[in-house]
């Protein structure tokens, strides 16, 4: 296990973030009638899993946890505008703004390099 080690864990982190993003949005595509989008959102999920699981391996687990599912919910977000025709509002903007402050907060703050 000494590769998990090796791996830059924010990098990690972000990719995880991404995943999650990937498979949040791709939930409302999942159906009996679409196995591959549905065998998709699953396999997004568990890497998704996996690399939060080799990030926290090396970052305290309260920012890794928050700055994934920030990634997550800001993305989900944003794909849920551009994609999915949801209502782009003022304070829906503040709202995602607040997540990425505090995603760049617990980033800086951490005490993790």
């Amino acid at each position: 296990m000494s590769w998990v080690m090796s791996i830059n864990p924010w990098a990690t982190l972000v990719v995880a973030g991404l995943l999650e993003v990937l498979w949040a949005s791709g939930l409302k595509n999942v159906s009996l009638q679409r196995p591959l989008t549905s065998l998709g959102v699953l396999i997004a999920l568990a890497a998704s899993m996996i690399l939060l699981w080799v990030a926290t391996q090396r970052l305290p687990i309260g920012t890794a946890y928050a700055i994934w599912t920030g990634i997550g919910a800001v993305g989900a977000a944003l794909v849920g505008i551009v994609v999915y025709g949801e209502p782009a509002t003022a304070v829906r903007a503040v709202c995602i703004l607040l997540i990425v402050a505090g995603i760049v907060g617990l980033k800086l703050f951490s005490g993790a390099h």
